[in-house]
């Protein structure tokens, strides 16, 4: 019977099909940076930027006697100053010169390597300022629930209001207690997910242990030396500490307005009430606009107390069946945005005619001497072949008017979530 030829001995001759579109399975939403880019940008110097305020009214209101009655003295208004300096960010990229010369031409790769990097550079750089929005000034970026460590590697469950939501894969953290006052270690995102929570540090981390945070590499003292000022920073009540310059213990004017949600679930009196409370310290005529900024799964809370009233009526004909509300929701008068960012226990009215940010350096390439792509060394202190660049950018936020803003934070977090 004479010999078969088989499968194996014509694979040599096959030819491999590659999709010509390559498929991207994480997300880079950067949706509430991108809307406060939209505001007039402040362009600075190094020196502190300064933002007058007329913080109090002044003068002094009476009775008096017009039958030479003593009139006394008078006041006037008090004008002071926020004050910030910007602080710089960074999205560093490497590639091997094989990566760039094996992807340099269609005939070579499906995508030029090189050129996907540099547009990824500027789409990531821009995730990772939004998630920097998310927090306090601090860097903050994932609180640990749980911690395991096994053959050298620490696995980190994170906790239910961001999760790992916050942090990348490849990204440097640094893991610090949680008052931010001890410093653990660092290390390496090598496994990241989303769904699950959870993250793996490489190499281990002596010393961590539950409760710690995740601080974005490069902060050496996130206590003393500030991040990017995020919504959590600049919408707050609280009496004790800072905020751009002024003591808030005694200056309230600045404190944002808060609707304490007690760890229960969302009702309707709350979103009212936050509007309510910007009225009552700006006035009733003042046109502020606000957004409620907070997570989808807020906005499912306030969707299922509108599903509990629905009634659907029924037309003799055949129908479509949607019983979800569309896009056009709103809390109290204010349009709701939904960012998966977001912090899954809050609802920020944010008004962005307040909001700003002052800019030193605009998004783009490290640049030195006209180069923007730098060579790397070798381990002999030769030339390795391989490169590095840089997408750099410097700023910070500002909010001109604190008694505008107000938040619902220490919602219940719906089931799933």
């Amino acid at each position: 019977m004479p010999g078969q030829v088989v499968e194996s001995v014509v694979a040599g001759t096959e030819l491999e099909r590659v999709l010509p579109k390559v498929t991207t399975v994480f997300e880079s939403d950067d949706t509430f940076f991108g809307n406060i880019k939209k505001r007039d940008v402040e362009v600075v110097s190094y020196r502190e930027m300064r933002a007058p305020m007329e913080l109090r009214p002044g003068g002094r209101f009476q009775y008096f006697n017009p039958d030479g009655g003593d009139m006394g003295r008078g006041g006037g208004p008090t004008w002071d100053k926020a004050v910030l300096r910007p602080v710089f960010l960074s999205e560093n990229i490497e590639y091997t010169k094989l990566t760039q010369w094996s992807t340099d031409d269609r005939r070579k790769s499906v995508i030029n390597a090189v050129r996907r990097l540099t547009a990824g550079a500027t789409v990531e750089i821009k995730r990772q300022l939004d998630a920097q929005l998310q927090g306090t000034g601090t860097g903050q970026v994932g609180t640990i629930t749980t911690q395991t460590t096994t053959a050298g590697v620490d696995t980190y469950v994170m906790d239910a209001e961001f999760g790992a939501r916050l942090v990348r894969y490849d990204q440097v953290v640094q893991v610090y207690d949680t008052t931010l006052a001890t410093f653990r270690g660092k290390g390496v995102v090598t496994l990241w997910d989303v769904e699950a929570k959870t993250i793996n540090v490489t190499p281990a981390i002596t010393g961590s242990t539950n409760t710690d945070v995740l601080v974005v590499d490069g902060l050496t003292n996130p206590t003393a030396l500030p991040g990017l000022y995020g919504v959590p920073y600049h919408h707050s009540n609280a009496s004790t500490g800072t905020w751009l310059g002024y003591d808030r213990a005694t200056t309230p004017e600045i404190r944002a307005n808060r609707v304490n949600g007690n760890a229960s679930a969302l009702t309707l009196p709350l979103p009212r009430l936050a509007i309510n409370k910007i009225g009552n310290r700006v006035g009733i005529d003042n046109n502020f606009d606000p957004q409620a900024w907070t997570h989808p799964c807020q906005a499912q809370a306030y969707e299922e107390i509108g599903q509990l009233i629905s009634i659907i009526h029924k037309a003799p004909k055949d129908e479509s069946l949607n019983l979800y509300f569309g896009d056009n929701m709103q809390l109290a008068g204010a349009p709701i945005r939904q960012h998966f960012n977001w912090s899954k226990k809050r609802i920020d009215f944010i008004v962005s005619s307040v909001w700003g940010r002052a800019e030193i350096l605009p998004i783009g390439f490290y640049t030195s001497d006209g180069r923007r792509i730098f060579e790397l060394r070798g381990s002999s202190g030769g030339v390795a072949a391989a490169d590095i660049f840089y997408m750099v950018v410097g700023f910070q936020t500002f909010v001109l008017n604190p008694a505008a803003c107000a938040y619902i934070d220490n919602l219940a977090i719906p089931s799933g979530y």
